[in-house]
């Protein structure tokens, strides 16, 4: 951002001067932000001003229903303005400028009037009125000049884009939110277009690119950046859908000031409002909120679930608490065809959706659907406490459905966690930053890890492993052994049968329980020999003969097995083992290496087998550092006994 651009951006927070007292720090921007994009766009339409007003009125007394098209073509761009009202008429009647203003907001094409709407910003134009700061405030931003001439649209980008930086970090509790730091969407939007350096500097080529959790907008103003630097003559369309109020018109306010297509900025929720239904993109971005329920919209998301792959979150459906494989889902179900180009796409999560779920779980099946169909490109582990409002290990997952034949199968984890400096000043969790010379070494990084796994024979890097998607899969197996059994009858096991629910309800329970006292001191290890001796109870009920034999059998690693009636073991639930095989090794070699020489009457209940995936980041990285030796302890142990001695001679003195 040039020194101009920052003049500028201190010029406008300077107004914060006048709010100070009446406004917290975190409420500023409330003020600012909207009052930036209001200046702005009377400066826009100042030229067209006089003729959208003409056009108006003559339309208007033709009783002309639908005069939006015919306005916009008047103005010349994609909003409007139908007031007598400007800034600098507000000036001119001080004692009505609240009324003023709503009259001149009131005058706005829709579009621009719900993105102020959106701000909230009739508060604020009350609170500054009854403070008395509505007229200070607006003279001073009547006296900013952000004239097309004076400030481009791409300057007047850097100069929003820097209030909000400032908005964000003085609200830095809660400014995770709807802000992503910018040095993360950097990298993120590297490691996304990297692979794609070559194909974007086509002269004139047309890039669409999506975040479904918008936000501020700082990934697509990245992401657009990035590809018009390397190429000013590329064509490109960003698209955002953004579910919290202020942060959308933030979001929607940035792209009209810039001079793009502000309806390209949608509100609501992206899982039951998708504003992009049927849309498909080159590129996608985002960074969903971590851990967040969707009990809110959980009947649209079944109901289209259930639709299976005809919808969007066919592959299944996580945790009610976490929607964040959700938000993947729908991001993967807006790529391009291959054949139409594919597409690549770029998500940050925290180690939850890594491998939270046993194998047939929503997220289980979730990862297992993706490493199936082979869109996982590679995973990047990110150091902690980069973030504004969490302190917790953070990952970016990139996909593709576009990947090159050598490159096919194959999944790359790099781990970055190393590449961080230390803040001198804490925002809020956010204690760690990465630096320019950071982000070009996990970029190149990244790209050498995609050769690697085009070339197993290229020198390997060590932070880089490439695996096969089948090594992150694996069969649950369950590992029965066999129930055995002896059988007694004791004052205890009495007591257990007079508790059990089909005794309690038996009408012969009294004379039953009596029998059964009678029987105490009554033992086998044989269930036929024991049947005999129970044959005094008399024929009883099947529920109650299923709670007598329940009662009296106790569990006995030296008793007789028990069988069903063909003669197969029954199994003990007690015993029961579960046990994860790799997809790559057959599981009878693996209960024959691993179980049956510690129990050989274990065997595999084979309509039990689950097919999972997870994918273990920090294990693969893991390297064993050994304890120091004893000696080398001990001698430090005896240096500070030294020092105390001495220490403590010191104070007896």
């Amino acid at each position: 951002m040039s020194t101009k651009h920052h003049e500028l951006a201190n010029f406008i927070w300077s107004v914060a001067d006048l709010l100070r007292g009446d406004y917290k720090q975190s409420e500023y921007g409330r003020v600012i932000l909207p009052l930036t994009v209001l200046r702005r766009l009377d400066c826009v339409l100042e030229p067209t001003k006089d003729a959208v007003l003409a056009k108006h009125a003559q339309l208007k007394g033709l009783g002309v229903q639908n005069m939006d098209p015919v306005l916009r073509k008047a103005a010349g761009l994609s909003f409007y303005n139908t007031s007598e009202m400007s800034f600098r008429r507000l000036l001119g009647d001080q004692d009505h400028v609240a009324l003023n203003l709503r009259a001149y907001i009131g005058g706005f094409s829709p579009g621009a009037v719900d993105v102020l709407d959106k701000y909230g910003f009739d508060t604020q134009i009350s609170r500054l009125a009854e403070a008395g700061l509505l007229y200070q405030v607006v003279a001073k931003f009547a006296d900013i000049d952000l004239h097309p001439d004076a400030v481009s649209n791409h300057q007047m980008g850097y100069v929003f884009e820097e209030l909000i930086r400032r908005f964000s970090e003085i609200s830095n509790e809660t400014a995770g939110e709807h802000f992503t730091p910018r040095e993360v969407i950097r990298l993120m939007v590297n490691l996304l277009l990297a692979p794609d350096e070559d194909d974007l500097v086509t002269p004139g080529i047309v890039r669409k690119v999506y975040d479904p959790a918008c936000g501020t907008g700082g990934m697509l103003t990245e992401a657009q950046d990035h590809i018009q630097a390397n190429n000013p003559h590329a064509t490109v369309e960003v698209y955002g859908q953004e579910l919290n109020g202020e942060t959308y018109a933030i979001c929607r306010s940035d792209m009209m000031l810039k001079g793009g297509d502000p309806t390209k900025i949608t509100f609501g929720n992206s899982f039951s409002q998708d504003g992009h239904d049927g849309e498909r993109f080159d590129y996608m971005l985002a960074n969903p909120p971590f851990g967040v329920e969707w009990k809110k919209v959980e009947k649209v998301i079944k109901a289209e679930h259930a639709r299976g792959h005809a919808g969007r979150f066919g592959a299944g459906l996580p945790r009610i608490n976490d929607g964040s494989l959700l938000f993947l889902q729908h991001m993967i179900s807006k790529m391009k065809r291959p054949e139409d180009g594919g597409s690549r796409l770029a998500i940050v999560f925290n180690g939850s959706p890594l491998f939270t779920g046993a194998a047939g779980s929503g997220e289980s099946e979730i990862r297992r659907w993706i490493l199936e169909n082979d869109l996982l490109e590679g995973i990047v582990a990110l150091p902690d406490q980069l973030f504004y409002n969490t302190g917790i290990s953070t990952y970016f997952w990139i996909l593709t459905n576009r990947k090159a034949p050598a490159r096919r199968r194959k999944v790359v984890l790099l781990d970055g966690r190393d590449y961080w400096t230390k803040m001198r000043k804490s925002l809020g969790d956010k204690r760690k930053m990465l630096t320019d010379e950071h982000i070009t070494e996990l970029t190149r990084a990244y790209v050498e890890a995609l050769t690697i796994a085009d070339d197993p024979d290229h020198p390997q890097h060590a932070k880089v492993k490439v695996f096969k998607t089948t090594d992150f899969g694996y069969r649950r197996i369950t590992v029965e052994r066999p129930l055995r059994l002896r059988f007694e009858v004791t004052e205890e096991t009495v007591a257990l049968l007079a508790e059990a629910r089909a005794i309690v309800k038996y009408a012969d329970r009294e004379s039953l329980l009596a029998s059964a006292e009678t029987l105490i001191g009554t033992e086998s290890t044989s269930r036929a020999d024991f049947a005999m001796k129970l044959s005094g109870l008399g024929k009883l009920p099947t529920p109650v003969e299923k709670a007598v034999w329940e009662a009296f059998s106790v569990s006995d690693p030296e008793g007789e097995i028990q069988t069903d009636r063909k003669g197969n073991p029954l199994p003990d639930t007690d015993l029961r083992d579960n046990e994860n095989v790799p997809l790559n090794e057959e599981i009878h070699d693996y209960l024959k290496r691993e179980v049956l020489p510690h129990v050989p009457d274990a065997w595999l209940d084979e309509t039990k087998t689950k097919i999972g995936y997870e994918i273990p980041f920090t294990r693969h990285f893991y390297f064993y550092t050994p304890p120091r030796p004893l000696a080398e302890i001990d001698a430090d142990i005896h240096l500070l006994e030294e020092e105390i001695r001495h220490l403590l001679a010191e104070v007896a003195k």
